[in-house]
């Protein structure tokens, strides 16, 4: 029997449908399917997007309505879309009072990596695809089970298990796409630390595996930044930060492209690449 890959995906900052991954899933499967030249391969990539926006969305939906009701505004998409930016970040935002967004959010990402767990098995390479504000959430998730198990919030402990996948044993695959981590970075001293990846751990189920995080970023989109300059920490933890041309006609030369890395190729290939040597490695 083989080893199946277990695949989480975030979203970005915004109010995206339920299905946003579902056109990323589809792409994903076809080039993998391709590259192995398997119709039945599919099932040896198990997929769990996680919709944190819906803690949020109602409270947002709500705002933007008065606000646009109440006064005449210019660029209204372009707007819309900054506003939700700030408010999940600022809403995301850790606290001292219980119940907290920081710790709910972290909740949700648990409660998939423990369904990815009942269906690829404890031992299962994880691979973590984000975007935008989704690249902070993953970002922070790990490296408080790697770093901080202090900061765990109890909702997230109680819906964490002592098991490998669960505990971040086996995270090998990190790809963040339009992620604004270097912004993200002021809050710490000397710019902060980023997660491991692979985890130290993999080498014990998997010795000849090899990770890698990709940091997908195009210069037109005003949120994203290469990682590597960060700090020397970044640098080594980073194994490359990519330029793309993400979008179409109308998207690809300005801040919307921000919106379009999950459809593009220059994105979708080397993911696809990643997950089929990885396969390869464990089978």
């Amino acid at each position: 029997m083989s080893q199946k890959i277990a695949v989480l995906i975030l979203h970005g900052a915004g109010t995206p449908e339920e299905d946003f991954a579902d056109k990323l899933i589809s792409l994903i499967r076809k080039g993998f399917r391709k590259k192995l030249s398997n119709k039945q391969i599919d099932s040896e990539l198990v997929f769990e997007p996680v919709y944190w926006n819906a803690i949020f969305a109602p409270e947002q939906v709500t705002l933007w309505d008065q606000l646009r009701e109440s006064h005449k505004l210019d660029f209204g998409r372009l707007r819309r879309f900054v506003l939700e930016f700030l408010a999940d970040a600022v809403a995301y935002q850790p606290t001292r009072i219980k119940d907290q967004n920081y710790d709910r959010i972290h909740a949700l990402v648990a409660k998939s990596i423990q369904r990815l767990r009942e269906k690829a098995g404890q031992h299962a390479p994880l691979c973590v695809i984000s975007h935008s504000l989704g690249t902070i959430i993953a970002s922070n998730y790990f490296y408080d089970l790697q770093n901080n198990k202090k900061n765990i919030g109890p909702e997230t402990s109680w819906c964490t298990s002592n098991n490998p996948m669960e505990q971040c044993q086996t995270l090998t695959l990190f790809y963040t796409m339009g992620s604004p981590m270097a912004m993200w970075s002021l809050r710490y001293i000397d710019f902060g630390s980023p997660i491991s990846v692979p985890a130290p751990q993999v080498k014990e189920y998997y010795p000849k595996l090899r990770g890698e995080w990709l940091n997908f970023y195009d210069k037109d989109d005003i949120l994203a930044f290469p990682l590597k300059g960060i700090n020397d920490a970044y640098a080594k933890a980073v194994t490359k930060d990519v330029e793309v041309n993400a979008g179409g006609l109308l998207t690809s030369w300005n801040p919307l492209s921000h919106l379009k890395y999950d459809t593009d190729r220059e994105v979708i290939q080397p993911i696809v690449d990643g997950l089929v040597r990885t396969w390869k490695a464990i089978n």
